[in-house]
């Protein structure tokens, strides 16, 4: 038993509570932090770091500043790169406040950033995902395009870059609109209910 275990939190991370940022010098390390901070405990979010603290990366992992000792150890026992942590988030913004959507009928296209994903609606096929030109793209196409949205992996499992992310929002908009648990439900795309 730990003498001083962690609280779980029930309101969302810096409600209450003033908040720093690790730095990064790799959008890849900023999304590991993101992880291995999530699956240590840590409430923790992805944000956009104020353009004087940017150095090669647009993201940073936001958390209470009082949790940044134990979560740069956790960090650290990783291996994930850390470049500093700056105990103020004064000029930092969401990584994509904006997530648009159009119905076309037939299809429903899905919007994060600069990253775009269409889905057949009655069966949930991903027929495209464009926008971005980070090296990570092509391969995301390749492993998203044909498949349904309720059978592949989240794109951010599967890519390493800011575009990546961008089209992890778009995949979760996706499935949040279609209602993946019905579609599975009813035997979308393979079967009948």
């Amino acid at each position: 038993m730990a003498l001083f275990a962690r609280k779980d939190r029930k309101t969302a991370p810096g409600a209450d509570e003033a908040l720093g940022l690790f730095l990064f010098d790799a959008v890849n390390d900023a999304m590991s932090a993101e992880r291995v901070l999530k699956a240590a405990g840590y409430e923790v979010f992805l944000v956009a770091p104020p353009a004087h603290l940017r150095a090669g990366c647009d993201l940073s992992v936001a958390l209470p500043r009082v949790e940044h000792i134990g979560a740069e150890r956790e960090l650290i026992d990783a291996g994930v790169p850390l470049r500093e942590w700056v105990a103020d988030t004064e000029g930092t913004a969401e990584v994509c406040d904006l997530v648009t959507s159009v119905d076309f009928g037939q299809w429903l296209m899905v919007r994060a950033g600069n990253m775009k994903i269409v889905v057949e609606k009655e069966t949930g096929l991903i027929v495209n995902t464009s926008g971005g030109g980070c090296p990570d793209i092509p391969y995301l196409n390749l492993a998203l395009v044909g498949k349904r949205v309720d059978e592949v992996p989240r794109p951010k499992d599967l890519g390493y870059t800011l575009c990546g992310l961008m089209l992890d929002r778009a995949y979760q908009e996706v499935r949040a609109q279609l209602d993946v648990r019905e579609m599975t439900a009813v035997g979308v795309g393979g079967g009948t209910a």
